[in-house]
């Protein structure tokens, strides 16, 4: 009965066998060489060997996943793949090496331009004739010298850049028998007498505001009229030669003159040599006179527009303070500090005033009517009293 019993489980277990040889084919020698032997023996096979066989398909099975994975991994399963990546790694190693190689030529390149701008800044100054200038530098080591004149110059650049050019930007007022105006009035360029204006066609242009002949032509009696600029004095220069052929304007001023002050161009009055009570500075950005605030007015930015009157309105504006012979400007500025509109705000208030004087002659008019009346009344009384 024994023998019989282990018989089928043999014969089964043999079947089992053939039936994963079809999908065992592939995998290692021995692991072959063992399934061939339990079929082909019943005899030496059980059930513990087929439970041992099993495991180990499985075993195989799992390390050859393992070993495929590894493989496509590294890349070498697919030749393509090995050949795709030799590619990448040439052409990061080329892309490095080029790195390197752009590196140091700007490093050359960037040493051999300090070197030549020491040389070119760092030299002595020489006169007319090609001597050298004696300076301070001169008992130092060559080396030393370069570069102490070197920073000194890049030093008075930077002075030059952030403060005016000078202390005094203006000449001393004329003296009898000249005639000095009472009054200065600087203007800005950009933006108020002119507008920048840029097409493909023609480039930059400047379109002249309305009105600028008839603001110099008005003003040129009371004030001094100072045209200072943001602009550089090669753009600015022809600019005013162009809206000025008869020569109202005094005197030029340009970006040198101002002074740099985070970030803007600020016009210091106090160094216009001129009484600071009797300045006007006309500008677009309050900015521009930030250190003396009460003495600027700021316009709206002209866009060019062709029907603008406010050059109108401004020359009204500063011959109604000329003729009225205000002492301090400031006292007046003061007032149109805070208005976004300074033109507008001067022609709602000179409304206003001609209103109350119109309501205040037509006050005094009725009193005299009435007055008038009175005394009327009065002289009939007194003529027709009996003698």
């Amino acid at each position: 009965m024994a023998a019989m019993s282990v018989y089928p489980m043999c014969i089964r277990a043999s079947h089992g066998l053939l039936r994963l040889r079809k999908g065992v084919r592939c995998l290692d020698p021995s692991v072959m060489d063992f399934i061939r032997a339990q079929s082909t023996d019943p005899s030496k096979s059980d059930s513990n060997a087929v439970g041992g066989l099993a495991q180990a398909i499985l075993q195989e099975r799992l390390q050859q996943q393992q070993r495929s994975q590894d493989q496509l991994s590294k890349g070498e399963g697919d030749p393509n793949q090995r050949q795709e990546k030799s590619k990448e790694n040439k052409q990061k190693e080329n892309t490095s090496y080029a790195k390197k190689i752009t590196l140091r030529i700007a490093g050359l390149v960037g040493l051999g331009g300090a070197v030549g701008v020491v040389y070119i800044f760092g030299s002595n100054s020489v006169d007319d004739q090609g001597s050298k200038i004696p300076d301070e530098f001169d008992n130092d080591v060559p080396v030393v010298q370069q570069l102490k004149r070197t920073w000194k110059y890049f030093q008075d650049y930077r002075q030059m850049i952030i403060e005016p050019t000078s202390p005094k930007l203006l000449p001393d007022p004329l003296r009898e028998p000249y005639y000095q105006p009472p009054y200065t009035l600087v203007l800005e360029l950009t933006d108020v007498l002119l507008h920048p204006e840029w097409s493909l066609a023609t480039g930059w242009r400047f379109k002249k505001r309305p009105g600028i002949d008839y603001l110099f032509q008005q003003l040129a009696p009371l004030y001094e009229i100072v045209i200072f600029t943001a602009e550089t004095g090669m753009t600015a220069y022809p600019l005013i030669d162009s809206i000025d052929p008869q020569g109202f304007v005094m005197y030029r001023l340009f970006r040198d003159a101002t002074r740099y002050m985070e970030g803007h161009h600020v016009k210091d009055v106090s160094c216009l040599n001129r009484d600071t009570s009797k300045v006007i500075v006309v500008d677009c950005k309050r900015e521009a006179f930030s250190l003396q605030p009460f003495n600027g007015m700021a316009l709206r930015k002209w866009d060019g527009n062709s029907e603008d009157r406010t050059l109108y309105d401004l020359a009204a504006f500063l011959k109604t303070i000329a003729i009225s012979g205000v002492e301090d400007v400031r006292t007046v500025l003061e007032n149109y500090a805070h208005e976004d509109d300074p033109i507008e705000a001067f022609k709602r208030r000179q409304a206003q005033l001609a209103q109350e004087e119109e309501q205040r002659q037509s006050e005094l008019a009725q009193q005299k009517k009435q007055g008038f009346s009175l005394g009327s009344i009065a002289g009939r009384w007194f003529r027709s009293k009996p003698q």
